[in-house]
């Protein structure tokens, strides 16, 4: 048997669409044992009565994937998934299942991926990196897919630093979020996400977090998808008001993220008050960023 827990992810960070992401100190745990024959699954906690318990299963399909590609044939698995991360919200759930899915596989077939390999082939299940590689590595990780392997960098997260999430009650898919953006934009909007991407990766590093504010500005997918999120803006303004060093989307949403260093409690009741004002019923979370990723709990042979 092999117990896996995985990190929640928050993805883009405002202007990293796609290339950056960080951590976060909550966590779902995948078990998962070889048996004879067939497939058993529990889910319990988040997603309990929405996650697959057969073949389609997203935990299941990244475990077979895995041993596909290094030729083993498991025969029969039971998977018990403990969640924690709430599901189609913008926090990672799936780059979850994904990572919690290959590690365990792989430990269950003799460890013959390396991390690397693991990665490149997560981000190859979830079609880009910025979730999967801050879940298998934890901290703040800036990366980009080269002919199908991931190239990464992390950074630390800078002292001090934690995030008041409020979590809409509905939930929103990633290709949902996607069909909303447009497939070429300005040159304008460009060079401003790039000024901003630039000056988010040097204030993190440096500890930076006055910078925060404008460094998380973005022009390429929030202002499309802020009609996908009631009230979206009016919750970002609220929580700057209340002392947030930066605001953003989280992921593709609906889930919105504040970055603070003090005040956070009154942020996070802030930004759930605020998104009541508009119709939505949303929780209210303060988290701290993980510096580790992916990790195996429990081995048992």
């Amino acid at each position: 048997m092999v117990r896996v827990q995985v990190p929640a992810t928050t993805a883009n960070m405002g202007p990293g669409f796609d290339c950056l992401g960080m951590a976060l100190k909550l966590y779902n745990t995948v078990e998962m044992v070889r048996t004879g024959a067939g497939l058993s699954i529990e889910v319990h906690g988040e997603g309990a009565f929405d996650i697959a318990r057969d073949e389609s299963n997203v935990v299941y399909r990244a475990a077979l994937r895995l041993f596909k590609q290094v030729n083993c044939d498991p025969g029969g698995l039971r998977i018990r998934l403990i969640n924690n991360i709430p599901v189609a919200r913008g926090l990672g759930s799936s780059a979850s299942a994904i990572v919690g899915g290959l590690i365990a596989a792989n430990i269950l077939a003799g460890s013959r991926l390396s991390h690397r390999e693991l990665l490149s082939l997560a981000a190859a299940v979830e079609g880009h990196p910025d979730n999967v590689a801050p879940a298998m590595l934890g901290g703040i990780i800036i990366s980009t897919l080269v002919e199908g392997e991931v190239r990464y960098l992390k950074i630390d997260p800078p002292p001090g630093l934690k995030v008041a999430v409020a979590i809409p009650d509905f939930p929103l898919s990633t290709r949902s979020a996607r069909e909303v953006l447009p497939q070429q934009v300005s040159m304008a909007d460009a060079v401003f996400n790039l000024g901003r991407v630039a000056l988010l990766v040097a204030a993190l590093q440096q500890g930076r977090l006055e910078f925060l504010s404008t460094a998380m500005e973005d022009r390429l997918h929030q202002p499309y998808r802020s009609t996908l999120v009631p009230g979206m803006k009016k919750v970002l303004a609220a929580a700057r008001l209340a002392g947030a060093r930066g605001v953003c989307l989280s992921g593709a949403g609906p889930t919105l993220i504040a970055f603070a260093d003090s005040n956070l409690e009154l942020i996070a009741r802030v930004m759930k008050d605020t998104f009541l004002e508009s119709g939505i019923k949303a929780r209210a979370l303060v988290l701290e960023p993980s510096p580790v990723g992916a990790r195996a709990l429990e081995v048992k042979r």
